[in-house]
């Protein structure tokens, strides 16, 4: 990817959001949102992670949804954030439910006209079926998925027994998808100026 010329330097930090389709931060998708959120606060963003296990969004439709107030703190935040770093386990072909649930909360007043870097991780072989229908859900919401993004196969043998990588060229892929998230936060706030 060329860099972009935005002075990054007189932008304000942006506010990223990472979101798990998992319930607990520690899983392999925990982990790989957790890696990416610390690599763009080394970078200067503001980082932020919705954990659904501490704050469970109910099924879209169920009895009170509209009212339940994690569901409205989520959907304030995500307006709030400037860009997302999201990873699914790819179930069945597709992303999670937990995932999907994540994203039927959100709508383009939220997350339209901003980036998005999309992972997946996946038991098997590694493949783009999660990232090709989460790109094709985020265009509906007008979000802007970056090209970069990483799908991590055999996941149970990618990171070490302290939750570093264990192949550092799946570390660097990460950084990359990170650093193309961040310069399109800059090139979009440099637009908007």
């Amino acid at each position: 990817m060329l860099p972009l010329e935005v002075d990054t330097m007189t932008q304000s930090s942006p506010r990223i959001l990472g979101l798990s389709g998992e319930y607990r931060s520690g899983s392999k998708s925990g982990m790989m949102v957790n890696h990416a959120l610390n690599y763009a606060e080394s970078k200067g963003a503001e980082i932020v992670f919705w954990d659904c296990a501490v704050k469970p969004l109910p099924f879209v439709g169920e009895d009170g949804c509209w009212e339940d107030e994690n569901v409205k703190e989520f959907q304030s935040l995500a307006s709030s954030c400037d860009g997302f770093l999201v990873c699914s386990p790819e179930y069945h072909g597709t992303m999670s439910g937990v995932m999907k649930n994540t994203f039927d909360w959100l709508y383009d007043k939220h997350v339209g006209g901003k980036p998005f870097g999309l992972m997946s991780t996946l038991g098997g072989m590694q493949n783009s079926n999660t990232l090709n229908h989460m790109r094709i859900m985020l265009r509906w919401l007008h979000a802007w998925p970056v090209p970069e993004q990483l799908a991590v196969g055999h996941v149970k043998d990618a990171f070490d027994e302290d939750g570093s990588f264990v192949d550092n060229a799946l570390e660097n892929r990460l950084h990359v998808l990170v650093d193309s998230v961040l310069d399109t936060c800059a090139l979009f706030a440099s637009r908007s100026e």
